[in-house]
C-alpha cells in the first residue's frame, strides 16, 4: 500500500480507502455486521485505513456497521471520514439540514453511530452554495473542533464543477475536497484541482468507477434491480457510458490488467488526487481495489510506501 498527505490536515492516508454507501443497502444488498467485518478486516490486512461514510447511508445505518466494527479493534488505526447535511427517510429519500443547530445534533448522532469520540474529517455533505455561505455553521463546526469532537473539515461538493465552494475552502477551515472522479467524468481538471492544489487540498476521488461502470464487469444492455441505485440512473446515459467503456477497455487498458485496478491507478496518477474511495460488497472487491496501488507511480507528491 501506498500513502499520501491529505493536505494541510497532515493525516496520512492510503491512496486506496473503503467507500461504505453500500452498507446503507441502496447499491442491490443487504449487509449484515459479519460482512462488513470481513470487508473492513481485508482492507486493515491490505494497508488502507481510511474509511468514508455518510450520516444518510441508512439512517447512520452505514456508521454503525462501522462503529461495532471499530469498538473491537483498534480505532486509531484508521481515518474515519463522514459527512453532514442530511435526513434519511427510506430508500432513496432525504431531506437537507445544514442549519447550525441541527447539524451539531447530526454530528452527535454520527459520534454515537461510529462508537467514537472523534471524526477524523467531517464534510459538508453535497449542500447548495447558500448554506455552505452561512457563517454560523462554520462558526459552531469550530467549536466542535475546540471540543474535541472533529479534528478536520472538508466538503464533498455536489457538482464536481463547483469551483465556488472550492475557492472558498481555506476561508471557512475547510482543508479536503471530495469529488466525483472518474475516465468518464474529467470536469474538476478543469478548476476544482487547480484550486486544490493552489490552496494544499486534500483531494479524495469518489465514484473512481463510474458507479461501478469501470470494472468492466456491465457490458451494453446491462439491467439493474430497482434496489440499485444505479436503476434510477437515466438508461440512455448509461447505455453511452457502457459503449465508451467497451472502448476504453479495449484501446486504453493494458493487456491482462484489470480494469477496475486500472481505472483507480488512473485517477490516483493526478497531481491533485490524494486517495480514491471506491464501494466494495465483499473482501474480494476490497482485494481487486488495492492492486490499483501496485500500477500507480511513487512520482506523485507525496506519496510513501507502506
Amino acid at each position: 500500500m501506498k500513502y499520501r498527505r491529505l493536505g494541510k490536515t497532515e493525516l496520512r492516508v492510503s491512496i486506496i480507502g473503503v467507500g461504505t454507501w453500500q452498507f446503507g443497502g441502496e447499491w442491490g444488498k443487504q449487509f449484515t455486521q459479519e460482512e462488513a467485518d470481513a470487508i473492513l478486516d481485508r482492507a486493515s490486512e491490505l494497508g488502507i485505513n481510511l474509511i468514508d461514510t455518510a450520516e444518510c447511508y441508512g439512517d447512520h445505518l452505514s456508521e454503525q456497521f462501522i462503529g461495532s466494527y471499530l469498538s473491537r479493534r483498534n480505532r486509531d488505526q484508521w481515518v474515519v471520514a463522514t459527512k453532514f447535511g442530511h435526513h434519511f427517510h427510506e430508500r432513496f429519500t432525504r431531506t437537507d439540514n445544514y442549519s447550525a443547530d441541527d447539524v451539531v445534533n447530526q454530528l452527535d448522532a454520527s459520534l454515537k453511530a461510529l462508537q467514537t469520540e472523534y471524526i477524523d474529517l467531517y464534510q459538508f455533505h453535497s449542500g447548495p452554495d447558500a448554506a455552505f455561505d452561512n457563517d454560523s455553521l462554520w462558526t459552531v463546526l469550530d467549536k466542535q473542533i475546540q471540543a474535541g469532537k472533529i479534528r478536520h473539515l472538508g466538503t464533498s461538493i455536489g457538482n464536481n464543477g463547483n469551483i465556488h465552494q472550492t475557492n472558498a475552502s481555506t476561508e471557512v477551515g475547510s482543508q479536503a475536497i471530495q469529488v466525483v472522479y472518474n475516465r468518464l467524468d474529467r470536469v474538476p481538471e478543469e478548476e476544482v484541482f487547480v484550486s486544490c492544489e493552489r490552496q494544499d487540498l486534500g483531494v479524495l476521488a469518489r465514484v473512481p468507477l463510474a458507479s461501478g461502470y469501470l470494472s468492466g464487469k456491465y457490458k451494453p444492455g446491462a439491467v439493474f434491480d430497482a434496489t440499485d441505485v444505479r436503476h434510477r440512473h437515466d438508461k440512455e446515459i448509461t447505455e453511452r457510458k457502457l459503449k465508451e467503456v467497451q472502448r476504453i477497455q479495449q484501446e486504453e487498458v493494458p493487456a491482462g490488467v484489470d480494469m477496475a485496478s486500472w481505472a483507480l491507478a488512473w485517477c490516483l496518477k493526478h497531481p491533485a488526487v490524494t486517495a480514491v474511495i471506491p464501494g466494495c460488497k465483499n473482501p474480494e472487491q476490497v482485494t481487486a481495489n488495492a492492486r490499483a496501488a501496485e500500477l500507480t507511480e511513487d512520482d506523485h507528491p507525496q506519496t510513501w510506501n507502506r
